[in-house]
Order: structure tokens, then sequence, then C-alpha cells
């Protein structure tokens, strides 16, 4: 499900008195959020410059251009910050942007329709994979064996027991 504009954060809070903001990236280096040039709002009508100043374990602190003070900071906090696709690099083999997957059917190895994919997420144990009605299952060769972006779809083969109706594979 390609699209012009690609996700690469999220403003999630102030950081002190001085305008900086924590940046949630979903870039590979947290610190490339920044690295695209001017980063737009979801509908596309503003731009922001951004300016990356350290990463954490879950954050980039980083400075907005326009924002000076804690209360602008405030403002924007759960701003989603996108970018023209044409700004990223071409995924290499055996690699997607997320966004591109999303809204992709899942379907099981026996033809099965799990549903579409809605989300990736990663609590720290590495990506996991959300497919509609709540399933989740991790984002690994061996779960999501084929991922086929041109025909719509990704091949899923969840472990015994991780998806409800799902008879248990063989050991």
């Amino acid at each position: 499900m390609s699209s012009d504009r690609v996700l690469l954060g999220v403003v999630a809070a102030p950081h002190g008195v001085r305008g900086l903001v924590r940046i949630k990236s979903f870039t590979e280096d947290p610190m490339a959020v920044a690295a695209y040039g001017p980063l737009s709002d979801e509908a596309g009508k503003k731009n922001y410059r951004v300016e990356a100043l350290s990463a954490s374990r879950d954050a980039v602190l980083a400075r907005i251009e326009g924002v000076a003070d804690r209360t602008a900071a405030e403002a924007i906090r759960g701003l989603r910050l996108y970018v023209e696709r044409k700004q990223l690099p071409n995924a290499g083999e055996r690699e997607w942007y997320e966004a591109d997957l999303i809204g992709l059917a899942a379907v099981g190895r026996d033809g099965k329709d799990w549903g579409k994919v809605v989300a990736f997420h990663d609590f720290g144990a590495g990506s996991v994979m959300e497919v509609s009605g709540g399933a989740m299952l991790p984002f690994t060769d061996e779960a999501v064996p084929e991922i086929d972006v041109a025909g719509g779809k990704v091949v899923i083969d969840p472990p015994a027991g991780l998806l409800a109706g799902r008879e248990t594979k063989e050991a």
C-alpha cells in the first residue's frame, strides 16, 4: 500500500523549558529522523525543520524550528512527522518500508485469510506485526516467510497456538 509520504516519527513530549522535544523515531537509526530534510504534518500542509541532538533507548531529543519554549513544545505533542517517499533510499533486497506493508492481506500458507496488516510494533524484543482483529505475530522469516508487495499480500505461518483458530503446527 505505497503512498507518497512515510511516517518517520511522532513528537512524544516536551523536554525542558527551551522548546526541545522528545520524538519517537520509526527510522532504523533513530537519529535519521532528521536526515531527510523538512518533515510535514499528517495533512502535508505545514513543514517542520528538525535537528536531532541525541538519542536514547526510546526517543530522540530534538529541536524543531519555531518551537522556542515549553508551551510551544507542549502544543505539538502527538504531532506525526512525515517525509516525502522520494527523499528515502530504496529498500534493499529482503527489506521493506513498514508503510508499504500496512494494508496488505495476511494469508496463511494454507490460503486462510487472516485479515490485513494494520501496524508494526517493537516492544524491545524485536518487531511484531499486527493483523486486523488484534492478532500479533513476530515479524520474522519463520512467521512471515513471504512478502509480495506487488501482489498485495504477506504469507504468514505463525507459531502453533499463537492465533485463535489456528491448528497446531507439527514440531
